[in-house]
């Protein structure tokens, strides 16, 4: 059993469309600037996590995997974007790999979320949340959320309410 961190709280899935509703409620109250980093194996959820988020945040553009084009851009109607990255298969920390995902140009206009983002951690901005996610069972999944920074901690204090209730 994983030992959360200060701030941190767990999120049981039980099917996709609970994981995508936990990524609505997210999305719906991220500022621009924010990063989301997505840590989890193949099957986890990342990118049913990431459909809810750009639903939540306002895009009504079809999310789908970055794995072989390594980014994707959504649009809101107000021209913001919500980039979603796959680091799957960028070299660990490489300065022309993360080159290649241009977080400083991301977070300027939109919010950045990062699959595989342990892959650049060294290069992600100190002020992100951290989600691990984990597969339990065949339409089950385990989220560890974790905010780094007090805007960070807000967001998933709120979130944290919205879920609950506490």
């Amino acid at each position: 059993m994983a030992i959360l961190k200060p701030n941190a709280f767990e999120f049981f899935s039980h099917s996709a469309d609970q994981t995508r509703r936990l990524g609505v409620r997210l999305g719906a109250m991220l500022p621009v600037g924010t990063v989301i980093c997505l840590e989890g194996d193949l099957g986890s959820g990342k990118t049913t996590l990431v459909q809810g988020i750009a639903q939540g945040w306002g895009s009504t553009d079809r999310v789908t995997s970055p794995t072989f084009v390594i980014i994707n851009q959504y649009q809101r109607p107000n021209g913001m974007h919500l980039y979603h990255a796959d680091a799957y298969r960028l070299a660990e920390n490489d300065p022309l790999d993360v080159a290649m995902v241009d977080i400083d140009q991301a977070l300027e206009n939109g919010i950045l979320v990062v699959e595989w983002a342990d892959r650049l951690k060294a290069s992600l901005p100190e002020e992100h949340i951290w989600i691990e996610m984990n597969w339990t069972g065949p339409q089950s999944r385990h989220f560890i959320l974790t905010p780094e920074g007090k805007q960070n901690r807000t967001i998933l204090r709120n979130l944290q309410q919205a879920i609950y209730g506490v």
